[in-house]
């Protein structure tokens, strides 16, 4: 089973580039390809934790924004994307998901998956500190549908209060949770996919929660 050691920071405000200094203390974690990958493009990520929430960065390379949704909330895992899960408590069949485009456009989701059977709930009042922050930026291209480009970075701040129902107190030094990051590119047919658990049983299908790896809290 996968693990990431994730290291402790003071909050910071995010602009899609992942300038703030405390990025460059972490170094990447490369997502593998898994099923029948056509597309040979890097994708890395680096993970970060506050008492607020947890902080994401991702760099894609790509060739094409193969997206074309222009609206929050929409099946955004048609097109190209990178999904994050958490479930930080293994006693429960819910989890949280969370999607991002190249283009901006978000996805969250609470996942009620009882042996399979699974829905996504959209969350309810999803603003002020329970609102997920995030940004996106295009590198050598225009963030526009189905334009050229060299790569994309998504970068994201997921708070606690947003998932307080999955959690009964916010993590600490030494806290486990389950977890996995993915990427999913059209392009080509068929899709490729990343994945940070490079697991068979998570091919064309990232909500096999029991095959996630281990986020551990450190300092």
């Amino acid at each position: 089973m996968k693990e990431m050691v994730i290291n402790k920071i003071d909050d910071f405000e995010i602009n899609g580039f992942g300038s703030n200094k405390s990025w460059e203390k972490i170094p990447w974690t490369d997502l593998v390809t898994i099923g029948k990958a056509s597309l040979k493009y890097s994708t890395r990520v680096k993970l970060q934790w506050s008492d607020k929430g947890l902080y994401f960065l991702f760099y894609c390379e790509d060739e094409k924004l193969t997206c074309t949704k222009t609206n929050h909330f929409e099946e955004i895992y048609l097109e190209d994307v990178v999904e994050v899960f958490l479930w930080p408590d293994e006693g429960q069949f819910s989890y949280f998901e969370y999607e991002i485009s190249p283009l901006g456009m978000e996805l969250p989701l609470l996942v009620i998956n009882n042996q399979g059977s699974f829905h996504g709930w959209l969350p309810f009042l999803y603003k002020g500190n329970r609102k997920i922050e995030s940004a996106t930026q295009i590198i050598g291209g225009e963030k526009k549908p189905m334009a050229e480009a060299q790569a994309w970075i998504a970068e994201f701040f997921i708070p606690y209060e947003l998932i307080k129902g999955l959690l009964n107190n916010p993590p600490q030094c030494g806290t486990v949770w389950r977890a996995n990051m993915v990427r999913m590119d059209y392009e080509s047919s068929p899709k490729t996919q990343w994945s940070w658990c490079d697991d068979d049983a998570l091919v064309d299908d990232f909500h096999n929660f029991n095959h996630y790896g281990k986020l551990i809290f450190a300092e």
